[in-house]
């Protein structure tokens, strides 16, 4: 829609995905722009869904990239994947410790576990919070990640990472992000829902949630 009484309203754009990925995608209207750099700041995890392919590797990570190589992938079992999924969120948690900044034997860094608002409140490189195997059916499998400061083509990169810890290679079938901070799945629009009506929904459904991490995290 164009035309003079539309030119004020902004519309900002929130953590970004690339043209390979899909879900949770978070968009700001008027004063809505304020609340997205509030958001930014509180630094609060995405969680996605990645599926991933044994067998081959590609010059960009993806199953649809130009092939590199193929290998074999039959020595591979869920609990080898497993093993590798937890040297990952070991490394990761120690970098999420150092980046917070925080003394971890103080009281308040025992609170903040608690709450689990452990998190690097300034900028870092991408940290995995947790990870875990979904599913695995040979040469498919699925994780959930969640993280932060991440891009998608990183998560791209941990798959074909993960292909040669086990010694094979892995190309990523899909990333998809089912929250963003306080907002999942349940709160996306499809695209026969983009009218004025649902957007008015969406934004009074999601006031509370916004308002009230904000407060709890920012102060």
């Amino acid at each position: 829609v164009r035309g003079p009484r539309f030119r004020r309203l902004k519309i900002g754009a929130g953590h970004r995905l690339d043209a390979k990925a899909s879900g949770v995608f978070v968009l700001g209207i008027g004063h809505g722009n304020k609340l997205l750099t509030d958001l930014y700041n509180c630094h609060l995890t995405k969680v996605y869904t990645v599926g991933g392919l044994f067998g081959k590797a590609t010059d960009d990570f993806s199953d649809t990239g130009k092939l590199v190589e193929k290998t074999t992938f039959d020595h591979i079992t869920r609990e080898k994947l497993e093993r590798i999924l937890a040297v990952i969120q070991g490394t990761n948690h120690k970098a999420l410790l150092m980046h917070s900044n925080i003394d971890m034997k103080t009281q308040e860094a025992y609170e903040l576990a608690v709450k689990g608002l452990i998190r690097p409140m300034g900028k870092s490189p991408p940290i995995i919070t947790a990870i875990r195997c979904l599913q695995f059916m040979l040469p498919e499998f699925q994780l959930e990640i969640h993280c932060l400061h991440e891009t998608q083509q990183y998560l791209r990169k941990i798959v074909h990472e993960i292909g040669l810890e086990l010694k094979s290679s892995a190309v990523c079938t899909q990333v998809r992000r089912i929250r963003d901070g306080v907002f999942t799945l349940d709160d996306a629009l499809l695209r026969t829902q983009w009218n004025l009506q649902s957007i008015q929904t969406a934004i009074w459904d999601c006031q509370l949630r916004v308002r009230t991490e904000i407060e709890k995290t920012l102060g």
